[in-house]
């Protein structure tokens, strides 16, 4: 990767719905050389993918939730449960497996507390030795784009 490309990727994660031509013309390329380096840089894996980011309190699912979770399960069988569970579960937006103390960390956005519940109901099906959580009460940075210097 090169300037061009670091820039081109700072465009698009800042709007991936700018057009081939709008991001060559911002870094000085041709519309075809613009297409090809981006094309690359999927093909290549850089460019996970082009999403719209939404506003979660729009559509009524303002509250965020971190949930710590612990097992005494540490197989493949029950990761592949848990890896199933969290995968239907469509509130839950990431699954971490930590270091440390913690085994797995998620984070979920659901409606109110009453969604956490249910939440918490389908995340026990996978036999969880200690459930925990911890809910945003504000939001002081968010954002999805990598640092690329």
């Amino acid at each position: 990767m090169d300037k061009i490309d670091h820039v081109i990727l700072k465009l698009l994660q800042q709007d991936a719905s700018l057009s081939i031509g709008e991001i060559g013309e911002r870094v000085n390329i041709s519309k075809s050389a613009c297409w090809r380096r981006i094309q690359i840089l999927e093909k290549s894996g850089i460019i996970l993918q082009r999403v719209a980011l939404l506003d979660q309190a729009s559509i009524g699912l303002p509250l965020t939730v971190y949930v710590q979770l612990r097992t005494n399960q540490h197989n493949d069988i029950w990761v592949e449960k848990f890896r199933s569970i969290t995968e239907s579960i469509g509130g839950v937006l990431e699954v971490h497996r930590m270091s440390g103390d913690l085994d797995y960390l998620v984070k979920a956005v659901v409606k109110d507390m009453a969604g956490y519940d249910e939440l918490y109901k389908e995340l026990i099906t996978a036999d969880l030795f200690d459930v925990s959580a911890s809910f945003v009460m504000e939001t002081i940075k968010s954002t999805t784009a990598m640092p690329l210097g």
